[in-house]
């Protein structure tokens, strides 16, 4: 028969290991830390190529929106400065803020498209901006141009377009990210349908 401190300690180890148990139960285990971990990572796996395609598409479209841009600004700047003919170079159509109209510096599109990008020369949203005149012969002035976005990395854009100054954006075919390289490659390149 059991006496009474037998039973008091007893009685006492039992509540001690009831803690423990307790304490044990208290959080997470490593296998359901891990269970977490992984449905995580399948999620990221399955978000970030739809994000990437997605700002992919928002740099092709904010391209798209900077050459016709630069049309605008090509053809305000000849009907601003008709002696001098289109813009000598995209610089020229920008110009620091607080921008003063000059032949140097028409005002008509943002500095940092001016520039092409922020470090200068950088690009802008995955793409490198030019433009440039063309003094066909027989003229003085430059009464042609041509302005082209280059993809920077295939990561950064899908498309390449150019523009003349006919106002039509156009862009290479499909799969093909190479420059218009002239005045005739971007004419060779497909209109953008709208």
């Amino acid at each position: 028969m059991p006496t009474a401190s037998s039973v008091t300690q007893t009685s006492s180890e039992d509540k001690y290991e009831g803690k423990n148990e307790m304490r044990k139960q208290k959080g997470f285990s490593l296998i359901e830390l891990l269970i977490v971990v992984a449905i995580i990572l399948i999620i990221a796996a399955i978000a970030i190529p739809n994000l990437m395609r997605a700002r992919m598409a928002a740099n092709d479209s904010s391209a798209a929106a900077s050459e016709r841009t630069i049309v605008t600004a090509e053809v305000g700047y000849f009907a601003a400065y008709p002696t001098i003919g289109y813009a000598a170079n995209l610089g020229a159509l920008g110009g620091a803020s607080p921008c003063t109209p000059a032949v140097a510096t028409g005002c008509l599109i943002d500095n940092n498209l001016a520039t092409n990008g922020t470090p200068v020369g950088s690009g802008k949203s995955g793409y490198s901006f030019t433009a440039v005149p063309i003094t066909p012969a027989g003229s003085v002035i430059p009464i042609e141009f041509y302005t082209q976005a280059i993809v920077l990395s295939p990561q950064t854009g899908t498309k390449s377009f150019c523009a003349t100054e006919d106002g039509v954006v156009r862009v290479n075919a499909p799969g093909n990210l190479g420059a218009a390289g002239g005045y005739a490659g971007c004419q060779a390149f497909l209109p953008m349908a709208n």
